[in-house]
């Protein structure tokens, strides 16, 4: 893949070569209770040097970052910067000598303004009150060297998804950072905003930074990455040029085996039989009106642009929006959603794109989630939990969905994406549910995660479950549905036979084009 502005083969070819080496890791090992994190990971980093790590879902990557990055010490092993023998006890320390990390969740303060979460901590003082001036003045030059156009007053709140990533990397530069590492730093940006940091990172790198890149969109590497170094199950298994390779060779080595398919082979069949039908719903201003089928069996892709009310009608659907207008039957029953609680009970489930804020309590156990939906299943008369009998539903879910986790008592937030995932489709397995709607639910996991929860949703749809995958990702929604219904803003465009369609006819419609 190719984006409009990135820089050319010739270009890549003749990047100036390396910088001094700023960075050595040399044996790094981490443990945790029940499990070694990294076992024995070396890594070099230089100057001017885009440096990508690559690896499945916990194959160690944010353990590594946070260890550089002064999160976590290591248990064993050698960190040398700028040639001398370092163990930073904070992140603090971190960033006082030059090393910044940009996490994959954004780390700003909402209400704050852009100025105050550039120095938040550290404001520049006019004896005990803070310097306002100053501090809206440091703030627009680091604004200005990664060139964001707002106003240092302007509330982070306001912005854009976009414009807050940005921020961040204003933020990490203000730190005078010699090393960034960047977390999946377009996971949330369009192709115009990935350009866009594209041509900064290009510019940090001139200037002599050097970046740690973690990705686990491969095809866009190949424009700004100078090596990668891959990790699986926490070890360490090669580092190269990245010129060197093939997008092919790195994902084997990161799972181990040739993924000759992208996608698992179907073997789900849609029946005649609705389960789902849904006719003229609205929300006025938001969409509509929407009408379509979901047979059992089937898995219909929700397609189209950013903003085009997918995500709406689903959350709609679920109760979470209310639905001014409409009808909705199940089985042939008119059924009536004012709720989440209401639409579980009709065995209707909602994975949200945002599984950490809307589908996990992030603090309690693997098994404490699995059962979250049912919990009254495994509790007694009085209401209190059978805590036996919720872990062994919880061990089954963990071997059945092989979720890779010590145990079923172990914290949700220290799992991977991947595993996460799994975690939430565990729980509306438990719950019974008949209909699931998947909004990207494969965002933000590697390869390897990707074809475990592709292989789980053609299972669903074996099962007779009614599975909606909405997703941005067009090859995603022609590897694994059987029809894609295409919106384009808050209104059905087309639904088009999966076997009979392409990119660029689903793109035609999703432009708002209503005929062929």
């Amino acid at each position: 893949m190719t984006m409009p502005g990135g820089p050319s083969s010739l270009a890549l070819a003749e990047r100036r070569a390396a910088g001094e080496e700023l960075l050595r890791l040399e044996g790094i090992v981490k443990r945790f209770p029940g499990v070694v994190a990294l076992d024995g990971i070396r890594l070099d980093l230089r100057a001017g040097e885009v440096h990508a790590v690559c690896g499945e879902n916990g194959a160690g990557k944010s353990t590594l970052m946070k260890i550089i990055s002064g999160q976590y010490q290591p248990d064993e092993g050698v960190i040398r910067y700028r040639g001398e023998q370092v163990r930073f006890a904070s992140t603090s320390q971190a960033q006082a000598a030059g090393i910044a990390i940009i996490h994959q969740e954004l780390n700003l303060v909402p209400h704050l303004s852009v100025a105050e979460n550039l120095f938040l901590a550290r404001e520049p003082k006019r004896g005990p009150f803070v310097d306002t001036r100053k501090l809206n003045a440091d703030a627009v030059r680091c604004l200005a060297r990664i060139g964001l156009e707002v106003a240092p007053t302007t509330l982070v709140r306001t912005l854009s998804i976009a414009q807050q990533q940005l921020v961040e990397i204003a933020k990490a530069l203000s730190f005078e950072a010699r090393v960034l590492i960047m977390d999946e730093p377009t996971s949330s940006l369009t192709e115009s905003e990935t350009v866009q940091l594209f041509r900064i990172i290009e510019e940090l790198r001139a200037d002599g930074v050097a970046i740690l890149y973690i990705s686990h969109r491969l095809d866009e590497m190949a424009q700004i990455v100078d090596r990668v170094t891959v990790l699986r199950d926490g070890r360490y298994i090669s580092t190269d040029e990245f010129s060197a390779v093939s997008v092919n060779d790195i994902v084997a080595r990161m799972v181990g085996r040739s993924l000759d398919d992208a996608y698992p082979p179907r073997h789900s069949v849609p029946t005649s039989d609705v389960l789902l039908r849904v006719r003229d719903v609205r929300r006025e201003g938001v969409f509509g009106p929407v009408s379509f089928d979901l047979r059992r069996g089937e898995i219909l892709g929700f397609a189209g642009l950013m903003g085009a009310g997918r995500t709406e009608v689903a959350r709609a659907i679920f109760g979470a929006d209310r639905l001014d207008h409409g009808s909705i039957e199940l089985d042939g029953r008119p059924v009536t959603v004012r709720s989440p609680r209401e639409a579980i009970r009709h065995g209707i489930a909602y994975l949200s794109e945002d599984r950490k804020q809307d589908g996990l309590a992030l603090g309690m156990s693997v098994a404490a989630n699995i059962t979250l939906a049912n919990v009254s299943a495994v509790s007694s008369r009085a209401g209190f939990v059978r805590f036996d009998e919720e872990a062994e539903v919880a061990r089954r879910y963990v071997n059945d969905l092989a979720i890779r986790t010590p145990s079923v008592d172990q914290i949700v937030r220290n799992l991977s994406g991947g595993n996460q995932q799994k975690v939430v489709i565990g729980k509306w397995l438990y719950r019974g549910s008949k209909i699931l709607f998947f909004d990207e639910p494969t965002r933000g996991i590697d390869v390897g995660a990707k074809f475990a929860i592709y292989g789980l949703m053609d299972r669903l749809a074996a099962d007779g479950v009614g599975v909606v995958l909405i997703s941005s990702e067009l090859p995603e929604l022609l590897g694994m549905t059987d029809r894609i219904a295409v919106f384009h803003e808050g209104l059905i465009t087309a639904v088009l036979d999966t076997k009979h369609t392409n990119q660029e006819e689903i793109m035609h419609f999703a432009s708002g084009f209503t005929h062929a």
